[in-house]
């Protein structure tokens, strides 16, 4: 029997929209630095499956964790939450 965890949730800003079905979300986070113990501020890239074509520049997003839907996304819009 395999164990099943939750999938990942995340919260981000759409920087792009001009893919059909597609939109690119950042993702920003913060990390230690290991030597200097200053906190950093580190980004990512997700492009994410919105089928509606819901998402405008600027967005806030909250995606989730998903099969592959494409060769780059990984990812689905769960809801818009400010516009």
């Amino acid at each position: 029997m395999a164990l099943q965890g939750k999938r990942k949730v995340l919260i981000g800003t759409v920087i792009s929209d001009k893919m059909d079905k597609t939109v690119v979300v950042l993702i920003e986070r913060t990390v230690k630095h290991p030597v200097y113990g200053k906190y950093i501020r580190r980004t990512s890239k997700f492009f994410v499956h919105d089928p509606q074509n819901n998402c405008k520049q600027g967005d806030i997003v909250k995606i989730s964790e998903s099969r592959p839907i494409s060769r780059k996304k990984r990812w689905r819009l769960l809801e818009v939450l400010d516009h």
